[in-house]
Formats: structure tokens, C-alpha cells, sequence
């Protein structure tokens, strides 16, 4: 236990936190600023918490920040900072690198060092809110991810498990996430896939001091919230992803945000904007136009991705390395344009 004025009254456990108390995590948070203590100090009491965070930065539409490439294959660092740029110029409320968008799989350990550093610097002074991904094929590997995120001090991490998809044991997941989150005193969030349950999450989150949000991909989102939501606990702020494609419904169950691609993200940030100003049916108009870029998605795949960006002038190229992808031909990138000419109109960069 913790011997520190105004920790013991919060019931602080060996974990970091009573759990019986949904509220002791953010009460604990707040206190450990007041008190002026560090986080490696709290490691070494054998405590692992997450700093005060403030959930109105966590609102909104998180878009994946994508990879540009040169004509050599090798990542075009320019424009991965100018899309940073843009981004801010778009709206949107935060921003998140690298994750499956990013073609994370397909990066370099020093590639995303260099990409991690890089992001966080061009965002620096900027108004989103900033998330880097740690996953890593294996625990050692996102432990140093983790930990070199620990220096960079971006608002928040997020990771996948050691693969995106796929049936897992989940005593290994847990171990996965325990290590990550001692490793770094961020928030994280949890990126779900495969057989990892809403129960799952719950049960991380509880041993998990750190684990404060969740980018929910793993089934059905809008059961899956409303299951969150009857665990009884708030410990997880809930986002999604799939492309933004329930948001309209997510959104009048309390979602958090969505975390989308970035090539048409203002319509997404519309959507969420007009919704939240009460402007259902502005809201549904532009986000029916967003459904038309992701419908494309499920037939062009992710050369779709940094096409999109290639047209609005943010890549000079669309070249993915994901080996799997069909290249487009002719008339995939004319289909693509017809769609871009038409929403063109809303976009706002």
C-alpha cells in the first residue's frame, strides 16, 4: 500500500487502484498530481498508473494517419509531416499513428521510431489530440515501443495484440497489455480483434490502471457498446473504428469516437460535429456521402486509401507495401474520382 497523505483514503492496492470503486481510478489520478509525485516513483512502489487524463481531449474523430511512400518504396517523410499538417487544417479532433491504415505490419522497427518522432514533433503546438500505436509481433518488441512512446510523451498509446486478427489465447493477451502498460505510464488504449470479449476488456482494465480506453473492432460495435455499458463499469472510454460505418448509431449510444482513414475524414468530423449540435439530418446527409468512399474501400481495398490522398494533393503517389493489395487499374481510379468530384465540395482543404 501506498504511504502518501491522500492516497490511502482511495483505497490504493498493489494494482494501483480499489477496484470496487469505479470512481477511485480518476480520484487517484487527480491526487497523484496534487501530491507532486512521479511516475517512475510510483513504479517503484510497485504502483503503474496513468497520469490525469483529461476524457474532453478523448471526444471525436481520431483519424489513422497513413503512410506515404516514395517511388523507391522507402517512407516519404515529408509528406507523412505535411499529412499531419493537414489533418489539423481538417478538424479533426486527434490523430493516430501507425496503425493497420498505416500498414504498421509493413514498417521498420527504426522506420517507426523515425515516423513516431517525426509525428509528434509536426504536431507539437497543434489542436489534436495525439495517439501512438506499440504493438509490436511479440511482447519484447512493444515493450520497446512502449517504452521509447514513455519519452515522446504523445497524449496517449494504443495497441493491437501481437497479430490483427485471428482466435487468441487470452492469458497471453493479458500478459501482452500488463507489460505494455508497465512499461509506459500513458493512457492506452486497447485496439480489440479476434475473440477478445467486452468481459475481456473489462477484466484488463480493472489490472490495468492505464487501460482507460478501448478501440473497439471485435464484433458487432453496437451490442458491443451496449454490453460495455451494462458491465456497471466506466472504467473504459469506448471508440471504433470499421471505417466509421454504425457512427450515426454509435453516437446516440454515447460513443466517445471513432478512429476512421484519414482521406475523407471532414466528413466524418461533419457527421460528429452536427450531431452533437443536434443537427441530426445535416449529420446523416454528409455521413451518407462518407458511406460512399467506404463501400469503395470493401472493393478497392487499402490502395484506395492513399489514392484518396494522392488526389486531395497530400501524397505524391498512391504506392502501398501491403503485398496481398490488387493495384488499381483505370477504371477502379476513375470510379474513385467520380466519388472524390462529388463530395469534393465538403472538404475543407
Amino acid at each position: 500500500m501506498l504511504n502518501h497523505p491522500g492516497l490511502n483514503d482511495l483505497g490504493v492496492n498493489d494494482l494501483g487502484l480499489k477496484e470496487t470503486s469505479s470512481s477511485n481510478r480518476r480520484d487517484f489520478l487527480r491526487v497523484i498530481g496534487a501530491a507532486g509525485l512521479s511516475w517512475s516513483l510510483l513504479g517503484e512502489m510497485g504502483c503503474s498508473a496513468a497520469p490525469a487524463v483529461d476524457l474532453k481531449r478523448f471526444q471525436g474523430i481520431f483519424p489513422i494517419v497513413q503512410t506515404p511512400y516514395t517511388a523507391d518504396n522507402k517512407i516519404a517523410f515529408d509528406e507523412l509531416e505535411n499529412e499531419v499538417k493537414f489533418l489539423d487544417k481538417t478538424g479533426v479532433h486527434g490523430i493516430v499513428w501507425p496503425q493497420r491504415a498505416s500498414e504498421y505490419q509493413f514498417l521498420t522497427f527504426d522506420e517507426r521510431i523515425e515516423g513516431a518522432e517525426l509525428i509528434v514533433k509536426a504536431n507539437k503546438g497543434l489542436r489534436p489530440t495525439l495517439v501512438i500505436g506499440v504493438q509490436g509481433p511479440d511482447t519484447e518488441t512493444a515493450v520497446k515501443y512502449a517504452k521509447h512512446a514513455e519519452k515522446l510523451q504523445p497524449d496517449a498509446i494504443v495497441a493491437l495484440p501481437t497479430r490483427d486478427q485471428g482466435e487468441f489465447d487470452l492469458d497471453e493477451v493479458f500478459e501482452y497489455y500488463r507489460a505494455i502498460g508497465k512499461a509506459c505510464g500513458l493512457p492506452m488504449f486497447v485496439q480489440t480483434t479476434g475473440n477478445m470479449s467486452v468481459e475481456f476488456v473489462v477484466k484488463m482494465a480493472k489490472a490495468i490502471p492505464t487501460l482507460l480506453f478501448v478501440k473497439d473492432e471485435a464484433g458487432n460495435s453496437i451490442d458491443r457498446i451496449k454490453e460495455f455499458k451494462a458491465s456497471g463499469e466506466d472504467r473504459v472510454t469506448i471508440f471504433t473504428g470499421a471505417h466509421g460505418r454504425n457512427l450515426p448509431d454509435e453516437m446516440a449510444l454515447g460513443l466517445a469516437g471513432n478512429m476512421p482513414a484519414a482521406g475523407w475524414v471532414e466528413l466524418y468530423v461533419k457527421a460528429w460535429d452536427f450531431w452533437k449540435a443536434g443537427k441530426t439530418n445535416e449529420a446523416l446527409d454528409v455521413f451518407s456521402k462518407a458511406m460512399l468512399f467506404v463501400t469503395q474501400a470493401g472493393v478497392y481495398g487499402f490502395p484506395l486509401l492513399n489514392y484518396v490522398l494522392q488526389l486531395r494533393g497530400v501524397f505524391t503517389n498512391s504506392t502501398i507495401r501491403r503485398p496481398d493489395a490488387k493495384p488499381l487499374d483505370e477504371d477502379a481510379m476513375k470510379a474513385i474520382r467520380q466519388v472524390y468530384e462529388f463530395v469534393k465540395p465538403e472538404f475543407v482543404v
